[in-house]
């Protein structure tokens, strides 16, 4: 019989709840998928996820450095340029967001990821 007390409700709060308050912002997958190819320069990064705001990508990127997924390298000029990279930890992150990939493409429709469907 499954365990639906207290106790099963306080197991959800452990290592996934932690992907989810990092992944489940806006954003933040769209920018590891991108640096999973190679290092990026900030341009190329915010090229490469339309929609982004300057402002928003470097939030992103603070907060993804901060959990040690991302390295920002500064490549001295002129011009200076700053480069983003994925650290250990972030490139092992890969299997988990191609399965996921699959996942969307499989079980979701575009609208749903756009958030104007109910799903299948």
């Amino acid at each position: 019989m499954a365990d639906h007390g207290e106790q099963a409700c306080r197991r959800v709060d452990g290592g996934i709840s932690r992907v989810f308050a990092l992944f489940g912002k806006r954003w933040t997958g769209q920018i590891v998928f991108v640096l999973l190819q190679r290092p990026v320069h900030f341009a190329e990064l915010r090229r490469a996820i339309p929609g982004i705001s300057e402002r928003m990508l470097s939030d992103r990127l603070t907060e993804l450095g901060a959990a040690g997924l991302v390295i920002r390298e500064v490549h001295e000029g002129p011009p200076l340029r700053v480069a983003y990279r994925l650290t250990e930890a972030g490139a092992a992150m890969e299997p988990a967001l191609k399965e996921l990939g699959r996942w969307a493409d499989t079980y979701l429709t575009r609208d749903d990821a756009a958030g104007s469907g109910t799903g299948r």
